[in-house]
């Protein structure tokens, strides 16, 4: 316990002062005639149909996939803010009330950062922001015990999944990727950090409390969970595409999903979850594999 207050502590410090996404991005560099993936981060990379297109169509396809990613990080985002609001009435330790009031308001940044630069796009967007790409994930996410290992684990993986592309974005070079992606990218990146170790400290705690058994009956889900997350970031639905103008979007769809330079990037970016999962006894098996 001492140790988690220190960390609560230590958190909550480094969360001080607080960074207004709204205020501090520089928004007017936002530009519909640049990437806003990199190209080797499409979904659609390498696929001779996608390559042989005009270029303006393969920019205008890394926007509509990056306001794809952007509707799955709201979905969670929504879902997470709701369980914290929940945790501020169970909690009786003040370090963790406050840690906890200033994720909801670094988290409530990232979902209007997220709104801006959709309203600001200008690009017609139909469900936004009240996606949701899986009932029973939602469901979980919503009403699992939060002491227990599922809720832990459902966390660490949703905020690790977005994280890891989060971070190839940022590292991504200047010309591949517009400069206010680029600024997004960097401070979600830096908040969830926090957010992160947060979330691994209460699962480690969590799956200790559990014991060995809890295992057994948490790997289906646990792997159900993965394949969701993975499936909100990294394949887009297919009226994303046509969105984009790539239709039938199915089609597309089908096509990244056979696209093995995809799925090698997928690993790539989830192998340090899939690590970390296993290392807590939950072997992760992607679509493929």
């Amino acid at each position: 316990m001492a140790h988690a207050e220190s960390l609560l502590r230590q958190l909550a410090a480094n969360s001080t002062p607080y960074r207004d996404p709204l205020a501090v991005i520089d928004w007017g560099a936002l530009d519909t005639a640049h990437y806003w993936l990199p190209p080797a981060a499409l979904s659609l990379a390498g696929v001779p149909e996608f390559e042989a297109l005009p270029e303006t169509a393969r920019v205008r396809t890394s926007q509509y996939e990056f306001l794809g990613v952007l509707q799955a990080a709201l979905w969670l985002e929504r879902i997470f803010m709701e369980r914290v609001t929940r945790g501020l009435r169970s909690t009786a330790s003040r370090s963790e009330y406050a840690y906890l009031l200033h994720e909801l308001r670094e988290e409530a940044g990232h979902s209007l950062m997220f709104l801006e630069l959709v309203e600001r796009s200008g690009l017609p967007l139909p469900e936004f922001p009240g996606f949701s790409p899986s009932r029973l994930g939602e469901w979980l996410g919503r009403h699992g015990r939060r002491a227990g290992p599922l809720f832990w684990l459902a966390v660490v993986i949703g905020e690790e999944v977005p994280d890891k592309l989060n971070r190839v974005l940022r590292l991504s070079p200047p010309s591949t990727i517009n400069p206010v992606v680029r600024q997004m990218c960097a401070l979600h990146v830096t908040d969830e950090a926090r957010h992160i170790a947060y979330a691994r400290s209460a699962l480690e705690a969590s799956i200790a409390a559990a014991g060995p058994g809890a295992r057994f009956w948490l790997r289906p889900l646990i792997n159900f969970l993965f394949g969701v997350f993975v499936e909100a970031f990294y394949f887009p639905r297919p009226g994303l595409y046509e969105l984009a103008g790539l239709a039938p979007g199915r089609l597309w769809r089908r096509r990244a999903r056979a696209n093995p330079r995809r799925m090698e990037f997928i690993r790539q970016c989830v192998a340090p979850t899939r690590r970390l999962l296993e290392s807590h006894g939950f072997p992760i098996r992607l679509g493929g594999e």
